[in-house]
């Protein structure tokens, strides 16, 4: 090799020393599921690395034995941070919302929540029976923009009752392994023997946690009508199923989320990466549930949000929360939803259900069809289904009329009026609402 060309040989093999070594710790890091904060898989790294050094220079001037410590110092660097936490590790609760009070209860299962409550307005008419609003997530914060429909449906007479899942928001955290669907059915169940008998409304992730405890007959005895608004899987199945989606959604003509960002940091990218892929468990040694809350950020959710709209809206797409309401719970989350999919199927027990249950489906859905129809299917005391034109995942989103029109199709079917839209889809428009890609 010529002369000349030695430095850079050099170089590309101190670079490609560096590479090997970051690699190997993040494979040790998978290995030990991040023992130690990730200080045993760096610490194996740094070992591996200086005894490899030690031999290359086994041979060579003191100088010379020197040089190969060098990409093995570079990597560590590099590497180091991903050990070190850059939030408090003790969970950090969003302060006191401004426009409602929160309240604690301690349910029967051990779950501490976060607790909101909004009265009827003064001079409407009063709606007997209280309405549990269960929000989509799954462990997360309500959003300041639900919180604006909650007030909207309590201005029309509601007697509203909103709670934060376990783990999420305000609500206390749990063992990571005391998340799961079964749980969150349980939770509800005691919630609604505090009330005694309520309406439920549940979206998203909500709605999935509904209709399992429709199937559960310690939850359904407490529900007089149900509302489940643009469903998630609701068992293993399900969640199995492919399928299609509603009209384009705003996903990739939203401009990019703006603020800061936990994956931009070695440390959570790294951990929520390798949790996102199924390399990490949730309850991973190399951060806490706790650390994950604190770091995690609205920007860190991406094109999720986009996609909760339709493409008409893409660039005005408003404000969901604010950054000292939001919290999202990233490993529980994702604890949650592999519960759903090991899940057995739910359809012998739905297909017993009894409880009057109206079922919501948006036009621009990001959500597959089939986790809704799938419900629509199986679910015989579903007595009228409503599709939402002009709206996405996020059927309440405070642009133009959305909003009031939400409200009036979930108060007319609490009240037992007339539908404001068509009855669509039935059961036997299932085949035909799937093949037309609506």
């Amino acid at each position: 090799m010529p002369r000349f060309l030695l430095p850079l040989a050099r170089l590309l093999l101190a670079i490609a020393a560096v590479a090997g070594l970051v690699v190997l710790f993040l494979v040790l890091i998978v290995a030990t599921d991040g023992a130690g904060s990730g200080l045993a898989a760096w610490l194996t790294a740094l070992g591996c690395g200086t005894l490899a050094a030690l031999w290359r220079g086994r041979r060579r001037s003191w100088r010379g034995r020197l040089r190969p410590f060098v990409p093995v110092v570079v990597a560590a660097a590099l590497t180091v941070s991903v050990c070190v936490p850059t939030v408090p590790t003790e969970r950090r609760y969003p302060p006191a919302l401004p426009f409602v009070a929160t309240q604690h209860w301690s349910l029967n299962t051990g779950s501490r929540i976060a607790v909101y409550h909004y009265p009827p307005a003064p001079g409407t008419s009063r709606r007997s029976t209280p309405l549990v609003y269960l929000h989509g997530g799954p462990v997360r914060s309500i959003s300041v923009l639900d919180h604006k429909f909650l007030q909207l449906l309590a201005r029309q007479g509601h007697d509203v009752y909103a709670y934060e899942h376990a783990g999420g928001g305000r609500s206390a955290l749990l063992p990571m392994s005391q998340y799961s669907i079964s749980r969150s059915v349980r939770d509800l169940a005691a919630f609604l023997e505090r009330l005694g008998r309520a309406d439920v409304l549940g979206f998203s992730a909500g709605g999935v946690v509904l209709t399992q405890a429709l199937s559960a007959p310690r939850a359904a005895a407490h529900v007089r009508r149900a509302i489940i608004a643009e469903p998630g899987p609701m068992d293993g199945p399900t969640a199995r199923i492919s399928g299609d989606k509603g009209r384009p959604s705003a996903r990739g003509l939203a401009p990019a989320m703006t603020g800061p960002r936990s994956t931009r940091v070695p440390r959570y990218a790294v951990a929520l990466g390798l949790m996102r892929l199924g390399l990490l468990a949730p309850d991973t040694g190399l951060i806490g549930q706790a650390e994950s809350v604190n770091a995690f950020k609205a920007a860190d959710l991406g094109s999720d949000t986009a996609s909760a709209y339709c493409a008409k809206d893409a660039h005005r797409i408003p404000t969901e929360d604010t950054p000292q309401n939001f919290s999202f719970n990233p490993a529980a989350s994702l604890r949650l939803q592999q519960t759903i999919k090991d899940a057995p199927s739910l359809t012998p027990r739905l297909r017993l259900s009894r409880t009057p249950t109206m079922l919501m489906i948006a036009e621009c859905s990001s959500q597959l069809r089939q986790w809704a129809t799938t419900i629509l299917a199986n679910d015989p005391a579903i007595q009228r289904t409503q599709f939402m034109p002009g709206v996405g995942h996020r059927i309440w989103n405070g642009l133009d009329d959305n909003n009031e029109r939400a409200a009036t199709t979930i108060t007319a079917f609490l009240q037992g009026k007339p539908a404001p839209l068509p009855n669509y889809p039935k059961t036997t428009d299932i085949p035909t609402f799937l093949r037309d890609h609506k």
